[in-house]
């Protein structure tokens, strides 16, 4: 018995000295609770506005503090012109725009009615419906409190255009997400595995030592897999618009080239994942926890970022999915051009390019 009680304790002492165990045991479920608390909610925060008031009355002033001052949404843009509102979603500034038509106020004091309009962005349907029933009531309930005295309180009932998809189906938000999650895993995940079972089984050496330097290895070992993405990336769009009818209102040729983009970063981020990477299990460990995840939760593919706490809406700035899933839905759903997305793009050519001269380095410095 003591021989087996000293057994127990020495495996113990291996596990709690080694670093790498205890940050899969401690670590990632205290990242993964973080995450899904924080990030999984039904609520909506500081959802970007903008108002185009006709009126400038006092009860549109009231409407419209009482609307801000709710917490659930921003004001960014005072609209002059109608003409306005198509450039600014496609810009992805504002996800609703209030229009208070001329004489609002004069017609709810005269008439106790009127009409609001509200336009809202739908290519989130499940954002879209809390943005629609958050507004609504937030009106609904002002008029309730404004005129409490009057037989018939003033109800309005607003106006609704429900833009880049009308009948709010949600595959129009779920299927640019997967190809982003898609895309990630083939190529991010297959491409650590790929150098690191290289660096395992000890014919890395081999290769160093061959004429070939560790640049034209590295390539070497990725063009590969970025032929194949190539083609599960068409095979992805194909699907998208025949079997699920995704328009895609946008340049083709402008889709593709993004597409290629996002698929070198990720070729990128799995060498950067190899050279910190002793063996294929970690590797594969580093690109789920380390990739997968945060494409899921923090990209906005699935939950909208602006309701997530400050730290993570940082955080997400840094992960490639958010700039890419922005750039399918814009392109796709919105009929963005290259002027309307090239900051996004920029920022993902910027990650491409940091992240492959960073794992060209570290696998020089690691291997050489």
């Amino acid at each position: 018995m003591k021989t087996f009680i000293s057994f127990v304790v020495k495996e113990l002492y291996h596990i709690v000295r080694d670093f790498k165990t205890l940050l899969v045991l401690f670590g990632m479920p205290i990242v993964q609770i973080l995450l899904f608390g924080f990030a999984i909610t039904n609520d909506i925060r500081d959802v970007k506005i903008g108002v185009l008031d006709q009126s400038k009355d006092y009860i549109t002033g009231e409407i419209r503090e009482k609307i801000l001052s709710s917490g659930y949404f921003k004001l960014v843009k005072n609209l002059n012109t109608v003409s306005e509102i198509e450039e600014q979603f496609k810009a992805g500034t504002i996800k609703e725009v209030i229009i208070f038509p001329v004489d609002f106020g004069k017609e709810i004091e005269q008439n106790g009615n009127s009409s609001i309009q509200l336009i809202i962005d739908a290519s989130e349907p499940n954002l879209a419906n809390m943005i629609l029933g958050y507004s609504s009531s937030i009106i609904n309930d002002y008029f309730k409190q404004k005129f409490p005295n009057r037989l018939s309180t003033p109800y309005i009932e607003p106006e609704i255009s429900l833009r880049y998809n009308p009948e709010m189906k949600s595959v129009f938000m779920y299927v640019p997400g997967l190809i982003s999650v898609i895309l990630l895993l083939i190529t991010a995940m297959m491409t650590s595995i790929s150098i690191t079972r290289e660096k395992e089984l000890g014919t890395m050496e081999i290769l160093l030592v061959s004429p070939l330097n560790s640049f034209q290895i590295i390539i070497g070992k990725v063009i590969p897999y970025l032929f194949l993405s190539l083609i599960d990336m068409t095979i992805i769009l194909l699907l998208a618009k025949y079997v699920f009818l995704i328009p895609i209102k946008g340049s083709l040729v402008l889709l593709v080239f993004e597409c290629l983009i996002f698929v070198l970063t990720a070729l990128s981020l799995g060498i950067l994942i190899s050279t910190f990477s002793a063996n294929q299990q970690t590797a594969l460990m580093a690109s789920l926890g380390g990739l997968i995840l945060p494409t899921v939760i923090l990209s906005g593919y699935l939950f909208p970022i602006e309701s997530m706490p400050k730290i993570l809406q940082y955080i997400s700035t840094f992960v490639p999915a958010r700039w890419f899933v922005f750039i399918l839905r814009g392109i796709m759903l919105k009929g963005n051009t290259l002027q309307d997305l090239y900051s996004e793009t920029l920022i993902l050519l910027g990650m491409c390019l940091l992240f492959f001269a960073v794992s060209i380095k570290k696998f020089k410095i690691h291997l050489d």
